[in-house]
């Protein structure tokens, strides 16, 4: 069975920049070491704004500019990036929460053998979740799983929300 590890929005902005938390950069060196662990292939989301961010739908709900492509806030976090220097791994630039982009890229990497994937990162309350449940709806005999000790919410409430939400969607909380 082959295995994914999808790394969600570990970005400098995500982390400790425009929109960090404590909660985030407690989480760095477990996804570092999830990283640097893992037998199997990597995807890793970069969440994707341009210069016209505050115009955006987003932009008007979220006012904080964030994750400006090219932008020191656009990169990874630098241990997870080191962690990663070891790795081959697919880039996955989205504009939004979830990557339609990503069951596809998913489904072609595992061509006819099964596959499970696991996901990691940030926030759990918003792009996780996305990304775990456009995954689950995708591949709803797949088994898609959460690691809860790599991930952070934008509080630790609404991490425990969105840990619950994907559990009742049949999502493994590990």
């Amino acid at each position: 069975m082959k295995r994914f590890l999808v790394v969600v929005d570990m970005q400098k902005d995500f982390v400790d920049g425009a929109l960090g938390s404590k909660e985030a950069v407690a989480i760095v060196p477990a996804v570092a070491e999830k990283i640097k662990a893992f037998d199997g292939e990597i995807f890793v989301t970069y969440d994707t704004h341009f210069e016209n961010y505050m115009d955006t739908q987003e932009g008007k709900f979220l006012p904080v500019p964030h994750c400006i492509k090219n932008k020191a806030g656009w990169k990874l976090d630098k241990d997870v990036a080191a962690a990663l220097e070891e790795k081959a791994y697919t880039p996955v630039e989205k504009i939004t929460f979830g990557s339609t982009a990503l069951p596809e890229l998913i489904e072609r990497a595992a061509g006819e053998e099964d596959f499970s994937v696991e996901l990691i990162g940030l926030c759990t309350d918003i792009c996780v979740v996305s990304n775990a449940l456009l995954l689950k709806a995708h591949f709803p005999e797949a088994p898609i799983s959460v690691d809860a000790a790599c991930c952070a919410g934008v509080t630790p409430e609404k991490h425990a929300a969105a840990l619950e939400t994907m559990r009742s969607c049949q999502i493994t909380i590990a």
